[in-house]
């Protein structure tokens, strides 16, 4: 048995009617459970109560053992003398305010079948804890939890957005460049793009931006994959747009006093050739190219087919037939792919147009990132394909998100108490 389990239990209104200290003390009246409270103090702020005819306000704790009280140490703290009621599930001891007053006490009882459900959950080890009743919810309370899900996790990165564009002097084009760079690394090198995006301001970048050599050169350079004795070589012979990559850099380096990147930092292993950090740098600096003022040309997309047009970009030439720096490959054009266009739509500039929109106050923006979310298909990747096993397939990007934020953040965590499906199947 947990606190937490008690919590759920008031907070629900699962309990058996209550008595105060016992069965000579009346009965109580739940007349408002109160505001759950997160942070420390009470449990439950702003509860309203009726004892004996008497109506009580202010808050609610929950323990075990009331005995707890005391070794939370909450008769020492004034933050608990506006306790009008302390829950518990054995009432061992009687307990009192800073001020020497009696708290009333009540103990929670319900039926036993509900700690028993919680338990079963808690215990079993299937991907998620609920996926033996999952199926008897019913389907259109499922779907408006996943839509609860799904903007959740937007305003999550919302957020983090805020955060960021904070960090930048509240530079919007700024912000959007570091956290378009970030995904562009996805998920094994977006630590590294976004440390390189830092390293290199978006406006230093413009200075050079009428030229994919420039570019190109500052930005390996910068992620430190311009050292000879970090290069691959199969053979003896230079790697002449390697050294003149190197020779620009040497000369930005020391204009602009540049300290470069490890190159221990960027990821290969367990990766596909077209996925290879060296061939998203040098997409990441041909959209950079064809696209100087990103955030602007972002915002004027009203349609997922123009926004998807702005990043169908190709590497140069010289990565045709490249991987890797002097080791040349058969010759396959690197341009970035249809799922990596989708998910840096989803990634990047959903959150962004969405934040933008909600601080603006422009609702047309935030309604256009959802637009685009609803209308782009299910993402496609282990997470998602599990659910689609256990009978839940996405009908978008919209709920694919949803589907990651439950499992992610509520099944991966067992938070089975505060997820509305966990909630229902306790109560099967």
């Amino acid at each position: 048995m947990t606190e937490d389990f008690l919590h759920y239990i008031w907070k629900n209104g699962l309990h058996n009617p209550m008595l105060i200290n016992g069965s000579d003390g009346g009965n109580i009246e739940v007349l408002s459970r109160g505001e759950p409270n997160s942070n420390a103090g009470p449990d439950f702020f702003n509860a309203m109560i009726k004892i004996g005819g008497m109506v009580l306000a202010g808050n609610i704790e929950i323990h075990i053992n009331s005995s707890d009280w005391y070794r939370h140490g909450h008769h020492r703290d004034r933050a608990y003398d506006n306790v009008i009621l302390q829950l518990v599930l054995n009432r061992d001891e009687e307990v009192r305010r800073t001020t020497g007053e009696i708290i009333p006490t009540a103990v929670l009882s319900f039926d036993s079948r509900l700690e028993e459900n919680y338990r079963q959950l808690l215990m079993n080890e299937f991907w998620i804890a609920c996926q033996e009743h999952i199926n008897l919810v019913n389907p259109a309370f499922f779907m408006q939890w996943l839509d609860k899900m799904a903007i959740i996790r937007l305003e999550q990165k919302a957020h983090l957005i805020g955060e960021i564009r904070h960090y930048n002097s509240n530079c919007w084009e700024e912000t959007f460049y570091q956290q378009l760079a970030r995904n562009f690394g996805f998920r094994l090198n977006g630590g590294a793009f976004e440390m390189l995006a830092r390293s290199l301001p978006y406006k230093r970048l413009l200075r050079h931006r009428d030229s994919l050599f420039q570019l190109e050169a500052i930005l390996f350079g910068q992620a430190g994959m311009l050292n000879r004795e970090e290069r691959s070589s199969v053979s003896n012979a230079d790697d002449e747009y390697f050294e003149a990559l190197k020779k620009e850099y040497s000369f930005l380096k020391n204009k602009y006093r540049l300290k470069p990147l490890e190159s221990h930092l960027w990821k290969f292993l367990r990766l596909r050739p077209a996925n290879f950090p060296t061939v998203r740098l040098a997409q990441f600096a041909a959209f950079i190219y064809n696209k100087p003022s990103l955030f602007s040309a972002v915002l004027e997309c009203r349609d997922l087919k123009t926004l998807s047009a702005i990043f169908r970009v190709s590497a140069s030439e010289y990565w045709d037939n490249h991987f890797l720096f002097n080791k040349a490959s058969g010759k396959f054009p690197k341009s970035l792919g249809v799922f990596a266009i989708r998910s840096l739509i989803i990634n990047t500039v959903v959150p962004v147009l969405y934040y933008y929109g909600k601080r603006r106050q422009i609702t047309d923006y935030s309604k256009r990132a959802l637009d685009f979310l609803m209308e782009l298909p299910p993402e496609n990747n282990s997470i998602i394909n599990r659910w689609k096993i256990l009978g839940f397939k996405s009908r978008n990007a919209f709920h694919s998100q949803a589907l990651l934020q439950l499992k992610n953040e509520f099944c991966s965590y067992r938070r089975c108490l505060d997820c509305s499906i966990g909630s229902h199947v306790i109560n099967i």
